[in-house]
């Protein structure tokens, strides 16, 4: 895969706003999704939904050609690079902040120069060796996530002695890890890859437990959005609720996190989410002026 020319300054990232995370829509590109199942793989009906994200109000649209749902096959990176780069390239012209999610530098390279000004890497940086200096060479934001394999046995590797205390002990490695290879403390976000080598239990450990993510020194961002985890919340019977049915639940989550003062929320469904959002910023403000 030929790397793109260098030197492209990503676009500026919005600045957090004071009462509440940022929020991260996701446009999956991908014909295998667990959330949506290649509703957006053709790009203009993936450019479509994106702009329907930021009329929602999204903050950054995250674009992302590779599912990383458990057994996921990979595409190759000429695939991946097909699916996105078109998608990334017109919703920057759009004026939308972009995030790249991608494992492969290659890939965040040709989005960096396409105009996005995220790149967001389910694996921060272990997948590939040179992402980390792909991302420090720009002014791009570096999104984490704790990472313990690929799709096809990540969850084979869900054992932990202290899952809060083991993951923020990899997470502080691997945010020193990625400093030392030139990325700037203030460019790193940190995950904690919630469902990613995590069983449902352990998933809501971590969330129980987001004040120790704070000892991390980092802004953090949390992708619950439409997870396993979350499909027995609103069962009736049975079946656990559909991926697409889970949004409610998801609101839910992105109201903890905003409490807990996460950087960002990472999101399908956005108009959602930035209903509960703006009901938790009304009530600090009341209790701010009262």
């Amino acid at each position: 895969m030929k790397a793109p020319a260098s030197g492209t300054r990503p676009r500026p990232l919005p600045v957090r706003p004071e009462r509440r995370p940022l929020v991260m829509g996701v446009v999956n590109v991908t014909p295998d999704s667990f959330s949506d199942g290649g509703r957006w793989l053709e790009p203009g009906a993936a450019i479509t939904h994106g702009i329907e994200l930021l009329e929602q109000g999204a903050d950054i649209l995250d674009i992302g050609g590779e599912s990383t749902r458990p057994g996921a096959d990979r595409p190759s990176p000429q695939e991946e690079l097909d699916r996105v780069i078109p998608v990334v390239r017109a919703l920057a012209d759009e004026g939308a902040a972009v995030s790249i999610d991608t494992m492969r530098s290659g890939v965040a390279a040709a989005a960096l120069d396409a105009g996005a000004c995220v790149v967001n890497d389910v694996s921060g940086g272990l997948a590939d060796g040179k992402m980390a200096q792909t991302v420090a060479r720009s002014e791009a934001i570096f999104v984490a996530m704790h990472w313990r394999g690929h799709s096809h046995d990540m969850q084979s590797r869900a054992v932990y002695n202290d899952v809060v205390a083991d993951v923020c002990r990899e997470l502080e490695q691997r945010a020193q890890d990625l400093l030392g290879a030139g990325i700037r403390a203030d460019r790193l976000v940190l995950d904690p890859g919630l469902g990613f080598a995590k069983t449902a239990a352990q998933n809501w450990t971590l969330l129980h437990h987001l004040d120790a993510l704070e000892r991390l020194r980092q802004p953090v961002l949390v992708g619950a959005s439409r997870k396993s985890f979350l499909a027995r919340i609103a069962q009736r019977g049975e079946e656990p609720v559909p991926a697409a049915e889970r949004d409610l639940a998801t609101a839910a989550v992105s109201v903890v996190l905003a409490q807990a003062g996460v950087w960002g929320v990472r999101v399908h469904d956005v108009r959602s989410t930035i209903a509960a959002l703006d009901v938790v910023a009304a009530i600090e403000e009341c209790g701010d002026s009262g």
